[in-house]
């Protein structure tokens, strides 16, 4: 999900081998290890910062935090024996703020979603190793058991789950991005973008969601223009051009960037949010591991230690991410339907 890397739908027309070479050749790209030439390799023990290297995106703070033996107890001997959890992130190639983006050093791997995996790391008494990935090598990632966890604001989704586990530990909203001139909004209807012509990022949750609207109107004989582009850049010149009506994408990477272009000639505001579970759902957002791994228990747990410790709201608020708090962590609750109707 992401501001705005449009990406390739998930897996379309790979076999398994090309899959695996595929990520092979990902994680080659990616340089490995990105928290190798971070401030989270060399913080002091039982300390995560979050926020470093934002850019001004988020308010850089060191949160205390240790191994919760309990809680680490309960890991999966495999991943226990290595001492490292492998964090994955779909990030690849222009990242998303404040999601998952090169910090201001050009080397850091920052953004709400990796600080949250390494703080998860922490309660589990492991190394973080955070791997940045295009979006479908993520998945593949997760599948060949070269990335433990995505950390990567993945939709909870009934669809997922056929091959995915979760321990959900975000609200997910989506939201729609049209220039500030622009007298159009969504008003939590679906028809109100007939006519219209959009963008999403391929192989998302919010595309899914923007194609079911599109063949529901397409039955009301009226018509809605997808379109796709390879990254952020191209998305807001056509935005900017005229050349779409909106953008539908993350609702916090669009909060972020109504909010950094106010007072360019290229002003944008929010036209309306969505729950990315559909009308009658509130969406989640997930540490993702692979079905039947045994991670969905203890991170979900970890997640819950956080959240009751204090460290979760810090981490939040340090992203103002805090309107899209959760109670609790669950494993695997109701998803986006298989049909979003």
């Amino acid at each position: 999900m992401r501001t705005l890397n449009l990406r390739s739908s998930l897996l379309r027309g790979l076999s398994t081998g090309t899959a695996i070479a595929t990520l092979a050749a990902g994680l080659a790209a990616c340089g490995g290890n990105s928290d190798a030439a971070g401030k989270s390799a060399s913080q002091a023990p039982g300390t995560v910062t979050v926020g470093a290297h934002a850019n001004g995106a988020a308010k850089e703070t060191a949160l205390k935090v240790s191994e919760v033996k309990s809680i680490s107890a309960e890991l999966p001997k495999a991943i226990a024996k290595k001492g490292k959890l492998v964090i994955g992130v779909g990030a690849l190639p222009t990242g998303s703020v404040p999601l998952n983006f090169i910090g201001d050093d050009q080397k850091t791997l920052t953004g709400s979603e990796p600080d949250f995996g390494r703080l998860v790391a922490a309660v589990l008494g492991l190394q973080p190793e955070v791997k940045n990935l295009t979006w479908e090598n993520l998945f593949v990632g997760i599948d060949s058991g070269k990335i433990d966890a995505a950390f990567s604001n993945v939709t909870d989704t009934e669809e997922r789950k056929k091959r995915y586990e979760f321990a959900t530990y975000r609200q997910d909203n989506l939201g729609f991005e049209v220039p500030k001139k622009s007298t159009w909004t969504f008003d939590d209807d679906y028809r109100n973008l007939a006519g219209k012509t959009v963008a999403v990022q391929r192989g998302t949750n919010q595309e899914k969601v923007l194609l079911e609207w599109k063949a529901k109107l397409k039955k009301q004989g009226k018509d809605l223009t997808v379109k796709y582009y390879p990254d952020n850049n191209s998305v807001y010149l056509a935005l900017n051009s005229g050349k779409i009506d909106a953008y539908f994408g993350p609702n916090p990477s669009i909060a972020y960037h109504t909010t950094h272009t106010a007072n360019t000639p290229n002003a944008t505001r929010s036209a309306g949010k969505f729950s990315g579970a559909g009308a009658k759902l509130q969406g989640l957002i997930a540490a993702t591991s692979k079905k039947d791994s045994g991670l969905a228990k203890p991170v979900s747990e970890a997640i819950n230690y956080l959240i009751k410790n204090g460290q979760y709201a810090k981490w939040l608020a340090a992203w103002n991410l805090s309107n899209e708090a959760v109670s609790t962590s669950k494993i695997n609750p109701p998803g986006l339907p298989l049909d979003n109707s």
